[in-house]
């Protein structure tokens, strides 16, 4: 059985919202319905082990001064 359900949202995340929906080919209702069973289903996982390497790397990036803009140049660089 399908329930409608009301939401209150700020009208720019709405916009956004409906533009990725039309975007993916989705309903606003059907991308927030995918969203609620992610949320569903992951209650049923089990927590991730994190490996010490992994663990090792925790907090290696923080203060760093790498911008976004710098990622982008490195990516047009690289695929130039």
């Amino acid at each position: 059985m399908n329930t409608k359900l009301t939401l209150r949202l700020d009208d720019r995340l709405i916009r956004n919202v409906k533009h990725h929906a039309a975007k993916s080919g989705k309903s606003v209702s059907k991308l927030v319905a995918d969203y609620f069973a992610l949320i569903d289903a992951n209650e049923d996982v089990p927590e991730i082990r994190v490996t010490p390497r992994v663990r090792s790397l925790i907090g290696s990036l923080k203060g760093g001064a790498v911008t976004e803009e710098d990622y982008r140049r490195h990516l047009e660089d690289k695929h130039k």
